[in-house]
C-alpha cells in the first residue's frame, strides 16, 4: 500500500508538472510557469459562500435606478472594494429615467374586463411581498398615451410576421397590436408596431415560451406563473443605447441636455407589458382569421389574429424625471504597463430584485477582485492595471457603462484592451461570445477548467451538448458573435474594445426574469443553489482577465478570425443570391397568376406586387479584404512573438491594443453613426441579436441595393486597413533577432 501511495503521488506530481510546463498562449515558458502558479493561488482563494451571502444582501430588497435601497448596493460594492485594497471612485451620471404614472388597460367591448397589471405575492418567498417598494410591471421609455381600438394579434411582432398578416390583407394601422414575448428584443415590437401605422402595443410572457408549458409555475417550480410580468426597456437600443438626452456624450453635471419630446430613441406608440393572466381575455375576445398553427401558445383558447371584435383602452403616463446612475470603479495599478488597461464588469441595478439578472453576476466580479487582492498580499501584481467595475442603470438601456465609455472616450481608446462582462448566469454549460480574435486564447482557459459537477472540462461538456444537439463534436470552443443587452456593447461596437461576454446556463432556465419573482429565494431554489457554477466562472472570467493582464505578448491570433469572417463574406453573398432566385421565382408565380394560396375556409392569400429584380452586386472589394486577411492568418506565429526582443514586444502590444479598433469607421452604420464596428452590431430590427457585417447584411435584407453596394466598398477598406495591421504585427515577428 505504501508504495502505490509512493507511485501516486509521483503521478500526480508528474501530471501538475506536465500542466505546469503546458505553453501559453502571450507568455515565455517562465512567465507561463509563474502565471500557473499565480492562477493556482487564486483558486484556492475563491470562496463560494462570499457569493452567497452578498447576493443575499444586495437583493434583499428592491434596487432599481434611483431607488434608496440602490445607494445601498453601491455603497456595499464600494466599501468591499477598498477594504480589499482598490483605489475605488464612485462615479455619477444624472440620466433620463421615467416611471410609471399611470397605467391602465381594459377590454370594452364585446365583453369587458379590467387588468389587474399587477404581480402578487407567491407563498414561501417574503421578498416578493415588498411590493410597496417595487417598480410595477412597465415599459421604460414608452411614451405616454391614450388609446382606444380593435385588438390585432401579431404573434412575435417580428417583421416575417408583418409578412404573414400582409399575405392575408389584415392591417394594423390605426389598431392596438398584442404581441408575445421573444422572437426578438422586445423593442423591436412597438417599433415595428408603429411602422406598421398601430397605435398601441402590449406585450404578454405566453405560457408555451415560458410558463406553465415549460414546467411548473413559481413558486411550485422555476417558470413563470400567470401573474408574472416582464418588465424591461423598449427604447430604439439598436440606434443607440445611453442617456438618451445626451447622445454621444457623457451625462455629467452641466452636460447640454436635448428634449424629450420628439426623442428619437422613445417609442413612437404606448407600449405595456401584461400578464398571460391579463392576456387571456383579451386573446379570447379576438375574431377574424385563426392564427396559423405556429403562433398558437399555450393559453386555452383558439388564437384568431382579429382586427376585432375586441376593443381596449389603453392608457399610460410617466414621471419623466432625470435619476442618478452610479458606476463604482476600483483600480488596481500595474506594475510595468500601467496605462494598458483590463476592464472587467457587469452591472448592479435591478428591475426588482434581480438575484439573477444581474447580481448573480455580480458577485462573481467581486470574488474575482477579493481573490486578487489576496495575491497582492504576497506580494504579486498584475502588470496591467486592473479595473473592475459596476454599472449603474443598465437596465433601461445601458446608460452607466455607456456613459461612463462616452465620458472617459480618448483616454479608453490609448488605454483599453479588453473588457470582460458577466451579467447574469445559473447552472449548465459555459456559454461565451467576443472578440474572434481572442477565440483561441479563451479556448485554452476552457479546456483546462473542470466542470464543478460532471468533472469533465468546460470544452469537453459543450462539446457533448453539441453531440446531444445532434451537432459535431467541437474540436475548439466557439465564441459567438457580440450583439447588444449588456455593458460590453459601449466598449465594443462604439470604441472598438476587444470584449467578452461569459456566463453559465442550460440547465437553469426559469420565468423569473425582469419579474418581482427574480428573488434570492427562486435563485437558491432553482438556479445555482450552492454557488458552484458561480465560482466556477469565477475561475473562468479570472483567468480571462488575469492572463491578458500577465501576457508578454497579448494573446490575440487570426486564423479563427479569418476563418469566422470569412464564413460571414459568404454568408452575405449568399444572401443576395438567395435573395435573387426567390425574387425571381416569387414574381414569375405571380406574373402567371398562380400565387393564391387557400389558408383558411373562404380565406385566400392576397395577391402581392412584383418586387423589384435583385442585381448583381459587385462583391469584389469585400472578398478582396477577405482574401488578404486570409493569406496573412497563418503567418502569424503566436509563440515567435514571445521570443522578440522587449522593444519589439511593446510595438507588438500596442499593435495588439488597436486591431480590434481597426475593424470600425467613425462614420458609424448607416442611420446609426453611433454603432462604429463593421463586423459586429445588434440587428436594426433584431435589438439584442447579432447582425453580423451589419451594414451590407442588412442593406440586402431591406432590399436598397444601391447601400448595399455602397456599404460592400466600405466593408472592404475597413478590412484592408485590418490586413494592414496584420501586416505590421507578421513583421515584427517574422524577423530573425
Amino acid at each position: 500500500m505504501r508504495y502505490l501511495i509512493i507511485l501516486m503521488l509521483c503521478l500526480v506530481s508528474l501530471s501538475n508538472l506536465s500542466a505546469q510546463s503546458k505553453d501559453l498562449m502571450g507568455f515565455t515558458p517562465i512567465s507561463a510557469a509563474e502565471q500557473r502558479a499565480t492562477e493556482a493561488k487564486f483558486d484556492g482563494y475563491i470562496n463560494p459562500s462570499n457569493l452567497d451571502e452578498w447576493m443575499k444582501y444586495m437583493s434583499a430588497r428592491p434596487h432599481h435606478v434611483g431607488s434608496p435601497y440602490g445607494k445601498k448596493v453601491v455603497d456595499f460594492m464600494a466599501d468591499k472594494f477598498r477594504s480589499w485594497g482598490f483605489e475605488v471612485k464612485v462615479e455619477r451620471f444624472d440620466v433620463l429615467f421615467p416611471t410609471p404614472k399611470v397605467r391602465e388597460l381594459e377590454l370594452i367591448a364585446p365583453t369587458t374586463y379590467t387588468a389587474m397589471l399587477q404581480e402578487p405575492p407567491v407563498a414561501g418567498d417574503t421578498y416578493t411581498e415588498q411590493t410597496d417598494e417595487a417598480l410595477p410591471p412597465y415599459n421604460c421609455f414608452s411614451i405616454d398615451g391614450d388609446v382606444t381600438a380593435e385588438l390585432v394579434f401579431v404573434n412575435y411582432g417580428i417583421p416575417a410576421d408583418y409578412e404573414e398578416l400582409d399575405k392575408r390583407g389584415i392591417s394594423v394601422e390605426g389598431k392596438i397590436v398584442i404581441a408575445k414575448y421573444q422572437g426578438s428584443w422586445r423593442g423591436i415590437k412597438p417599433k415595428l408596431a408603429a411602422e406598421k401605422g398601430a397605435i398601441g402595443c402590449l406585450i404578454y410572457s405566453d405560457p408555451a415560451d415560458d410558463g406553465y408549458v415549460k414546467g411548473e409555475t413559481y413558486p411550485d417550480g422555476a417558470w413563470k406563473n400567470e401573474y408574472g410580468v416582464q418588465r424591461g426597456a423598449v427604447m430604439d437600443l439598436p440606434m443607440q443605447p445611453g442617456d438618451p438626452l445626451t447622445p454621444g456624450y457623457g451625462a455629467v453635471e452641466g452636460a447640454p441636455r436635448v428634449p424629450i419630446e420628439g426623442n428619437p430613441v422613445l417609442t413612437k406608440i404606448p407600449v405595456l407589458p401584461i400578464s398571460y393572466h391579463d392576456a387571456k381575455p383579451l386573446l379570447a375576445a379576438l375574431g377574424g382569421p385563426v392564427a396559423p398553427g405556429s403562433w398558437a401558445g399555450g393559453l386555452p383558447l383558439t388564437y384568431r389574429i382579429g382586427p376585432g371584435p375586441a376593443i381596449v383602452h389603453l392608457k399610460i403616463e410617466f414621471n419623466w424625471d432625470l435619476a442618478p446612475a452610479y458606476d463604482v470603479i476600483a483600480t488596481l495599478q500595474g506594475s510595468t504597463y500601467p496605462d494598458e488597461w483590463i476592464i472587467r464588469g457587469n452591472h448592479h441595478d435591478a428591475w426588482v430584485h434581480g438575484a439573477n439578472d444581474p447580481i448573480s453576476g455580480m458577485v462573481t466580479v467581486m470574488e474575482e477582485a477579493r481573490a486578487v487582492s489576496e495575491l497582492v498580499k504576497t506580494g504579486w501584481r498584475p502588470k496591467r492595471t486592473l479595473k473592475y467595475c459596476a454599472w449603474g442603470a443598465e437596465e433601461p438601456g445601458l446608460l452607466g457603462s455607456t456613459e461612463w465609455v462616452e465620458t472617459h472616450a480618448e483616454e479608453l481608446k490609448k488605454k483599453a484592451i479588453a473588457y470582460i462582462n458577466t451579467d447574469g448566469t445559473g447552472r449548465g454549460y459555459l456559454n461565451a461570445g467576443g472578440s474572434h480574435t481572442l477565440e483561441k486564447f479563451f479556448g485554452e482557459i476552457t479546456e483546462e477548467i473542470e466542470d464543478p459537477t460532471h468533472g469533465s472540462s468546460l470544452l469537453d461538456r459543450r462539446s457533448a451538448k453539441s453531440r446531444a444537439d445532434g451537432n459535431d463534436a467541437l474540436s475548439h470552443f466557439p465564441l459567438s458573435a457580440l450583439g447588444s443587452g449588456s455593458d460590453y456593447s459601449p466598449f465594443f461596437q462604439h470604441l472598438g474594445i476587444a470584449a467578452f461576454n461569459i456566463g453559465f446556463g442550460g440547465e437553469s432556465s426559469g420565468g423569473e426574469y425582469h419579474t418581482m419573482y427574480d428573488s434570492y429565494e427562486h435563485y437558491k431554489r432553482f438556479k445555482d443553489p450552492d454557488f458552484r457554477y458561480g465560482a466556477t466562472l469565477v475561475k473562468v472570467a479570472g483567468r480571462t482577465t488575469l492572463r491578458l493582464a500577465n501576457a508578454d505578448v497579448l494573446p490575440f491570433e487570426f486564423n479563427r478570425f479569418s476563418k469566422t469572417v470569412s464564413g460571414y463574406g459568404k454568408e452575405v453573398i449568399a444572401l443576395a443570391d438567395d435573395l435573387r432566385a426567390s425574387t425571381k421565382k416569387e414574381n414569375t408565380l405571380i406574373l402567371d397568376g398562380i400565387y393564391e394560396e387557400v389558408v383558411a375556409p373562404g380565406t385566400t392569400l392576397n395577391v402581392p406586387k412584383p418586387k423589384a429584380e435583385v442585381p448583381f452586386l459587385n462583391f469584389a472589394p469585400l472578398q478582396s479584404g477577405l482574401y488578404r486577411i486570409e493569406a496573412l492568418a497563418g503567418k502569424y506565429d503566436a509563440s515567435a512573438a514571445t521570443k522578440v526582443s522587449a522593444t519589439d514586444r511593446q510595438k507588438l502590444n500596442q499593435l495588439f491594443k488597436d486591431l480590434e479598433r481597426s475593424l470600425t469607421d467613425d462614420s458609424g452604420l448607416p442611420r446609426r453613426p453611433w454603432f462604429i464596428h463593421h463586423v459586429y452590431a445588434p440587428g436594426f430590427y433584431t435589438g439584442y441579436g447579432v447582425k453580423t457585417l451589419p451594414g451590407v447584411r442588412e442593406a440586402i435584407e431591406q432590399r436598397d441595393f444601391v447601400e448595399a453596394q455602397q456599404q460592400i466598398e466600405k466593408l472592404g477598406k475597413v478590412l484592408e486597413r485590418y490586413a494592414a495591421q496584420m501586416e505590421q504585427i507578421i513583421g515584427l515577428t517574422s524577423v530573425k533577432k
